[in-house]
């Protein structure tokens, strides 16, 4: 299907005109039959030369409806421009090619009206002329009378001609159905129309309303009253949809794909016609069928941050219309450039705003505006309207190759710096680094201490980050003096563990033990309880030699130790698989690997990083 606008002056003819293209009455209301004068939207169809659907909405030109006009207009890719022949050019001729202008409509068919009751060659001439400077650029003309009939074959073939000229819109994009109307039909509930632009609705899907919050679920399809399970854009139609839609459905509302759109309340534009020092304080944006109060900021010359007053789901490159209330100025254009701009709270931010707003195109670019926000989700990023440039770097965060460089050379620094303040604890936990680099989410850290070709190479370990030297603290020399004292006493008493107070007062206590076991000093067998490492191979070898099964008793008698290590050392050699309990009183060895009976063990040999004292 094929979608087109009216526009043109007030009494020029353009109900008259689609009423005989098409033999419906696009006045809705008997007020409008009765006055003939067009005070709503109007909707009919035909089909063009070819035998494809051709739908008008019918707009009013009457210079109080110009808002109901852009409704009409702006979900609308090409317009039918109506000139009379018999009044020529009119103030509402030149404020709808502004709008349509505004909009950046850039297909349109000339009908100059009532060319019997005048000579349209002149009329003609001067509205081409004047369409020729926007937008629209050169379009064709057609002199017509809905009277006499003349003319109304030629305009079907050149609004058939016109309307296989407009692109097709992609059917997998995401949908924005603005609406024109709501209503409720008995048996059915809530209808609303709008015309279709892009992406695909089917019945079951899931809607959401503009307000964000309100999930609708599509019951029943129709388009040019008929029943469908699927209507693509561009199309008019008309949608069951079943769910809380009381207050929240109405003309300027909007259903969208769910979770595919950023609802903007902070918006910087571009500003088309206007100066943007020259705008009202306060203006009305027009977008699809929404008409929503704004306040201006000028930014640039050309460049202006508006703050609006309902959140509209806009994206980069959406093209709306600038109003001041009452039409006192010419409605301007303007192109949305960013859709969360950033705020502008230092001094000189908005110069530089204005320069950097100053580059952007308003063609979305997903690298550009990568590396202008530097880390961003990839479904936001769709959201605004901008591809993907790159694969994520971890889930669903985007992160710029130039920031992520960065970020990693600041992580290495940080993770260098931390080691040497806190040698007993040399890894930076990994939310710290979080916090210091200024991330939204812990595995971006991870992420980026995982990256290739790094140097110095990160490495994480247990939620904590180490640089080259590897995991193990470097025992500051105190520390080193009272772990070699006690290093001195259990070579000479293997298994008898130094009690607590002799570590207190060598200053071993809390972190510094903890250090010496994580450097592979001291080996932990229980709380409180520090032998060196390897005696539980030691253990088990003298344990292996005593008869088997074995107490408790004969066993801290052949260790030579006290009852309050061999309980802790017991069930540490129980956990490594050297011994296991036969009943509550005893245990026994298990079978050395390769003996060729009993269960096998596999002892965990000694770290060969293990500094030797």
């Amino acid at each position: 299907m094929r979608v087109l606008a009216t526009a043109g002056h007030v009494d020029h003819g353009k109900s008259a005109l689609v009423r005989a293209l098409t033999g419906m009455e696009p006045d809705r209301y008997a007020e409008e039959r009765r006055r003939g004068l067009t005070l709503d939207l109007g909707f009919v169809w035909t089909r063009d030369t070819g035998g494809e659907p051709l739908a008008f909405v019918d707009v009013p030109g009457h210079e109080r409806l110009v808002a109901t006009m852009l409704a009409g207009a702006g979900p609308v890719p090409a317009v039918l421009f109506v000139v009379a022949a018999d009044q020529g050019w009119q103030p509402q001729s030149a404020e709808h090619l502004a709008v349509l202008d505004a909009l950046g409509v850039r297909h349109a068919v000339l009908a100059v009206t009532r060319s019997d009751l005048a000579d349209p060659g002149p009329v003609a001439a001067d509205a081409l002329a004047r369409l020729a400077a926007t937008s629209l650029g050169a379009v064709p003309s057609v002199a017509v009378s809905a009277v006499t009939g003349s003319g109304l074959d030629e305009l079907r073939a050149q609004l058939s001609r016109t309307a296989g000229a407009l692109p097709e819109p992609p059917p997998e994009e995401d949908v924005r159905l603005w609406l024109d109307r709501a209503f409720t039909v008995r048996g059915h509930g809530t209808v609303v129309t709008g015309t279709l632009g892009a992406g695909t609705l089917r019945v079951g899907d899931r809607l959401t309303a503009g307000d964000g919050g309100t999930v609708l679920r599509v019951r029943g399809l129709q388009c040019l009253h008929e029943e469908r399970s699927a209507v693509s854009g561009v199309a008019r139609v008309a949608v069951n949809v079943h769910g809380p839609a009381d207050g929240v459905l109405g003309r300027g509302q909007v259903l969208l794909t769910p979770d595919r759109w950023l609802p903007a309340e902070l918006i910087d534009v571009r500003v088309a016609g206007t100066p943007a020092v020259e705008l009202p304080r306060t203006v009305t944006v027009h977008i699809g069928t929404a008409a929503v109060p704004v306040t201006v900021r000028p930014l640039g010359e050309d460049t202006a941050r508006l703050t609006l007053s309902r959140p509209l789901p806009l994206r980069i490159g959406d093209r709306a219309v600038l109003r001041e209330p009452g039409g006192r100025r010419p409605p301007c254009g303007l192109t949305v450039l960013d859709v969360r701009p950033p705020r502008l709270a230092r001094r000189g931010a908005a110069r530089a705003r204005a320069a950097e707003l100053a580059a952007m195109t308003g063609r979305p670019d997903g690298a550009a505006e990568l590396r202008r926000r530097r880390l961003i989700r990839r479904a936001e990023l769709l959201a605004m309207g901008a591809p993907a440039p790159a694969a994520p770097l971890t889930g669903d965060w985007l992160v710029d190759e130039a920031y992520a460089a960065q970020l990693r050379a600041r992580l290495a620094d940080r993770v260098t710096r931390h080691a040497a303040e806190h040698p007993l604890e040399p890894g930076l936990p990994t939310e710290a680094a979080r916090r210091l680099l200024g991330l939204p989410d812990r595995s971006l850290v991870d992420a980026l201490a995982g990256l290739p070709g790094s140097t110095p190479r990160l490495r994480h370990v247990q939620g904590r980050l180490y640089g080259p030297a590897g995991p193990r603290p470097v025992l500051p020399p105190p520390v080193r003096a009272a772990v070699d004292a006690v290093r001195r006493e259990l070579t000479r008493a293997p298994f008898r563990a130094p009690e607590a107070g002799r570590l207190t007062g060598l200053g071993l206590t809390g972190r510094a033990v903890a250090a010496a076991v994580a450097a592979g000093a001291l080996l932990r067998v229980g709380d409180g309880v520090l032998l060196l490492p390897g005696a539980d191979v030691r253990a088990a070898a003298v344990l292996r030699a005593l008869p088997q099964p074995f107490t408790l008793s004969e066993a801290r008698r052949a260790l030579d130790t006290t009852r309050r290590v061999a309980v802790p050392l017991l069930e540490f050699l129980d956990a490594q698989g050297h011994t296991e309990r036969v009943d509550g009183q005893r245990r026994r060895c298990r079978a050395e690997r390769g003996s060729g009976g009993g269960r096998e063990s596999n002892p965990p040999a000694r770290d060969p990083r293990a500094p030797r004292f």
